[in-house]
């Protein structure tokens, strides 16, 4: 491939789908060359496993001239980027930097305003700032039509503020039961759809709302309701409607939380990996999720790839949070390529730099992995080891009360406590028997089977009498 193409197909591989479909809704080629360019890079961006080569019959300068096309007119769309001018317009109005051209565009765009914008609390006190500018300079003219936006909108800003500390106040609730679990949140599910649906509110508010609601769903595990939202800002996506590459990567991401819970793991792998085709903020955590449906799909090999390649955003990230969570699903990946020494090594050079923050985020997630790697190696000393020197029977107990709790932890150490002969049988029986009948739902059961499964191997028989008196062991 010649290096200008290479050079294009790199670029393209960046694009996502709905980008691709709204710039041919609005493209207006003359040329069939061109047009042929813009249809195979949306074919190539919607079927992300089928790669078809660009054409080097085509001039290169064609290339160049649509990759210039989609950018000017993404840029023309994003919000982001209209957010970030206005903040430069804003902190140049304060200092009194402002220039002739940005002052320009500013009284252009306060004149064919058309609510709502989807920053709209940010432009209205962009347009405020600039009112006390023009006041002082006794600039009349342009200060009384900037008044008159001022005052026709005042209500509709006050009502998006209110809005806006809201959903803050709801966040706290909704977010509150994910981490802790000690509280409901399902009240505010009407309130946040009558929000994402109001069409005189501003995008952004919307948007919020439904990072929301998809919390509550997660929170309950009640997903069909998010269907109908999720079709609607689809829509409205593929108009360039409230378009970002960061809220459109965000929104993929949600759609794979969203198929995984309905078992659709093919469909949540395919949005995990439009989710990570660009670099953001919240990177690592769709990594981490794309990986997580690998390992579920029985993809070993390419989720061990996939992490691989955010290592370096896991050494310099701030969220503790995404951080732990990609270290404990880089153990399982290395767990799931039957390199187990490597996972024990990784793990424990790890616990002994950030212990406190293990405990603190993610320890469950961490601590299973481990103790896997442990496990299929036989080191059981070891892992009652780690299980006191942490106390996580203590905190398993704490942790009994998610609903998507699965007693790892605790049957990790049953098998080892009777392979080291702490325990007798009678003990471990008791222990699996205490959480084995707990759920007869179907992904529980499945669950449980799996880490039955992983269990037979070092205790065979003891499984094989205990099996009998299961009820959510699949198989058994």
């Amino acid at each position: 491939m010649r290096t200008k193409l290479l050079a294009f197909t790199q670029f393209a591989n960046t694009l996502l789908p709905h980008e691709t479909s709204y710039l041919l809704s609005i493209q207006n080629f003359h040329d069939t060359e061109r047009l042929d360019i813009l249809k195979q890079v949306d074919f190539n961006c919607k079927n992300i496993d089928q790669f078809t080569p660009y054409g080097g019959h085509i001039n290169k300068r064609k290339y160049s001239h649509v990759k210039t096309w989609i950018e000017e007119r993404l840029s023309r769309i994003d919000v982001d980027r209209h957010f970030t001018w206005m903040s430069e317009v804003e902190q140049c109005i304060v200092t009194d930097t402002v220039l002739p051209e940005q002052e320009k565009k500013l009284l252009k765009e306060i004149r064919r305003y058309k609510h709502p914008g989807f920053f709209f609390i940010k432009f209205y006190e962009l347009t405020r700032a600039y009112h006390h500018f023009l006041l002082v300079r006794m600039r009349y003219d342009d200060e009384k039509m900037v008044g008159r936006f001022l005052e026709t909108y005042a209500a509709r800003y006050q009502y998006s503020l209110a809005v806006s500390e809201k959903i803050h106040g709801a966040t706290k609730d909704i977010v509150g039961q994910y981490r802790q679990n000690n509280q409901e949140s399902e009240h505010w599910k009407q309130w946040l759809t009558e929000v994402f649906y109001d069409e005189s509110l501003d995008g952004h508010n919307r948007y919020q709302a439904l990072v929301r609601l998809s919390f509550i769903g997660f929170n309950y595990r009640q997903y069909d309701f998010l269907l109908e939202h999720f079709e609607y800002i689809d829509q409205l996506f593929s108009k360039g409607i409230n378009y970002s590459k960061r809220l459109l990567t965000n929104y993929y991401h949600n759609r794979l939380i969203l198929h995984s819970n309905f078992k659709q793991l093919d469909h949540a792998a395919y949005y995990g990996k439009l989710s990570i085709r660009a670099k953001n903020h919240d990177y690592l955590h769709y990594v981490n999720n794309l990986v997580a449906i690998l390992l579920r799909k029985n993809e070993p090999q390419r989720a061990l790839l996939t992490i691989r390649e955010a290592s370096k955003e896991a050494k310099v990230t701030q969220n503790l949070h995404s951080k732990i969570s990609y270290v404990a699903f880089y153990i399982e990946c290395l767990n799931k390529n039957a390199q187990y020494k490597s996972a024990e090594n990784y793990a424990s050079t790890f616990l002994k730099a950030y212990k406190k923050e293990v405990l603190q985020y993610r320890w469950h997630l961490f601590f299973s992995a481990y103790l896997e790697a442990l496990l299929q190696q036989g080191k059981y000393r070891k892992m009652l080891r780690v299980i006191w020197q942490n106390q996580l029977i203590e905190k398993d107990k704490k942790y009994q009360s998610r609903a998507n709790y699965l007693p790892t932890i605790s049957w990790y150490r049953a098998v080892a406590a009777y392979k080291e002969g702490i325990w007798k049988e009678r003990d471990v029986e008791a222990d699996l028997l205490a959480f084995a009948n707990l759920s007869s739902q179907a992904e529980e059961r499945a669950a449980y089977t799996a880490l039955w499964q992983q269990l037979e191997r070092h205790i065979p028989e003891l499984l094989t009498k205990v099996s009998a008196r299961l009820t959510v062991v699949s198989g058994y």
